[in-house]
This record gives structure tokens, C-alpha cells and sequence, in this order.
């Protein structure tokens, strides 16, 4: 995902509904290849995922990333949020983590 324009700070890039899932059917999406587009959906501490709509499954991760996504359980959707100025032509990312900044190793990271 990339920008053709400059976004400031704070700028709302997307909301998605999602496709809420089980504990059972996360257990089986996590033997398919699905499973890297997929979220932890737990409202409550359950252990769900969701599979979102639109282009949030689509962002590539980064550790400092210049988005962040917010999740609604009373609406079943995913909003894309700037937590910095974007230049034009920049990637937008977000961090696979949750929040914006988190360092902590993600699944695919081989180093």
C-alpha cells in the first residue's frame, strides 16, 4: 500500500467490516496459508480471529510502522489510522503487534 499524496497525522485511511471467527475455525485457518492475513479478534479475552475486508489485510508490517489499526467489536470492523505525517509516494504500514512501535518478534521474522 502506498500513498500518491502527502497525509497528516491522525487521518483515518480506512474502515473495513470484518469477518468474525471461533476459537475452532482459527484452529483450522492456522493450517492454511489464510493464516498470515488474519487477526486476533478478542473481545473479553476470547480467543477469535477475524478476517478483515478491503485492503487491511494487505499492509506489510513494520516494526516502526507510520499506521496503526483500531478494532471495533460492537461494529466487527477495522480502522487504518496515520500515527505520523506521510509523505507522497511513501508505503503506509502498520506493526503486526497491534500497537504502532511494538518490537516484539513477529512469526516470519528470521532474524
Amino acid at each position: 500500500m502506498f500513498t500518491v499524496e502527502a497525509i497528516p497525522t491522525d487521518t483515518v485511511i480506512e474502515t473495513a467490516p470484518v469477518i468474525v471467527m471461533t476459537k475452532e475455525e482459527r484452529l483450522l485457518l492456522d493450517k492454511t496459508r489464510l493464516h498470515d492475513y488474519i487477526f486476533e479478534w478478542n473481545p473479553e479475552g476470547q480467543k477469535m480471529c477475524c478476517m478483515a475486508q478491503g485492503y487491511i489485510s494487505v499492509y506489510n508490517h513494520s516494526y516502526a510502522s507510520n499506521c496503526e489499526y483500531f478494532m471495533d467489536y460492537d461494529a466487527n470492523t477495522i480502522e487504518i489510522r496515520t500515527v505520523r505525517d506521510i509523505a507522497a509516494g511513501e508505503e503506509l504500514t502498520i506493526n503486526y503487534n497491534g500497537d504502532w512501535n511494538d518490537e516484539t518478534t513477529v512469526w516470519f521474522d528470521m532474524d
